[in-house]
């Protein structure tokens, strides 16, 4: 049997690929759009791998979903597909309104069609599994405790409110259809792989090509961090043993300003590829208008998670956050490709038919 992972060529669902098969998991149906974000250079070390079939194509394609579906008997929907960048959101958000939501629902109405004709020891078996955001739990004060999964819904940028309506949808398929899903909220990631959009890859890319490293508003404000290795651990602990109906939060247990992270990332960047003039790269932060709507805090209380399944973060910020810059040191390549556009080229001429 076979799982199908949507979104498999971005940042998280690349990497849960790749973990899923040094686990020794089974093959692997990847399907993905290939917009801005989604780049199969992520998954060369899988060329050629039988287990690793790639389908360029949209998840709202229900078609296209229920033929993946029985032609692989999959027996799990693993939905990373998702627009996932709140500036973006802000500037157009009716292309996460389509993804998150729309989107969404179409993968889960083949999703549902498909279970239904299982056998029904199959259907005991079988799970949808949606990932999304602590962000639709909205911010938080300074002294307030961290989001748990009882913790209201409430979103404040287009992205969060799309994400908070497709978590809507898959909950209500669990209890008016029976759908077996379950749900992770986890915190901001990082490690390699990740589009230079977001923060970490941005601020290495501007630093080492001599640009202000731009920081919204005083930079306090605070995000958990969680190495996306841990996080694809946490997705398959809670695949493999998770209540259907379910939701865990999924946090590093790393909560720090987003100035922190800029100077830490200087300071990496600073021993590992000095700047010519001996001056640290910490001199080229600028402190920019804040963007609209822009959350406080977030924290994640991931107690239900380490309690149930057993799941505890194997990384601590500093190491991760380390290894991290190292990997995109050792592959300015990908960068360049990834900030030319050059793959996106190439994906256009591959799939043009």
């Amino acid at each position: 049997m076979t799982i199908l992972v949507t979104g498999g060529a971005g940042f998280i669902g690349a990497n849960f690929i790749l973990d899923w098969h040094a686990a020794g998991g089974e093959p692997v149906v990847n399907l993905d759009k290939l917009t801005y974000a989604g780049n199969l250079a992520n998954l060369a070390s899988l060329e050629g791998d039988p287990r690793h079939h790639f389908v360029h194509g949209d998840i709202g394609d229900g078609a296209l979903v229920a033929r993946l579906l029985a032609e692989h008997r999959v027996r799990a929907v693993l939905n990373f597909a998702a627009e996932s960048h709140v500036d973006r959101s802000i500037a157009g958000p009716a292309a996460f309104v389509q993804t998150n939501v729309a989107g969404t629902f179409g993968l889960l109405e083949a999703a549902r069609d498909y279970w239904n004709a299982l056998p029904p020891d199959e259907q005991g078996a079988w799970r949808f599994l949606h990932v999304s955001t602590d962000e639709v739990y909205g911010t938080l004060a300074a002294d307030a405790p961290a989001f748990t999964e009882t913790t209201a819904y409430a979103p404040n940028s287009p992205y969060s409110a799309s994400k908070a309506a497709s978590d809507h949808l898959v909950r209500a398929w669990h209890h008016t259809y029976g759908l077996p899903v379950l749900t992770t909220n986890c915190s901001n990631n990082y490690g390699r792989f990740q589009f230079p959009e977001k923060l970490i890859p941005l601020v290495i890319h501007k630093a080492l090509a001599g640009e202000a490293l731009p920081v919204y508003g005083d930079g306090r404000q605070v995000r958990d961090w969680l190495h996306v290795s841990d996080h694809c651990a946490a997705i398959r602990r809670v695949l493999a043993s998770g209540t259907p109906g379910g939701v865990w939060n999924v946090g590093g247990l790393n909560q720090k300003t987003n100035l922190e992270v800029v100077q830490a990332i200087c300071a990496l960047l600073d021993a590992a590829r000095p700047r010519s003039d001996g001056a640290s790269y910490a001199a080229q932060i600028r402190f920019v208008a804040d963007r609209p709507g822009h959350d406080r805090r977030y924290a994640i209380d991931a107690a239900k998670l380490r309690r149930e399944l057993g799941w505890e973060p194997r990384h601590d910020f500093e190491s991760g956050l380390r290894q991290t810059v190292a990997w995109y040191l050792e592959h300015e390549d990908w960068v360049r490709n990834v900030t030319s556009g050059a793959y996106r080229d190439w994906a256009a001429r591959q799939y043009a038919a």
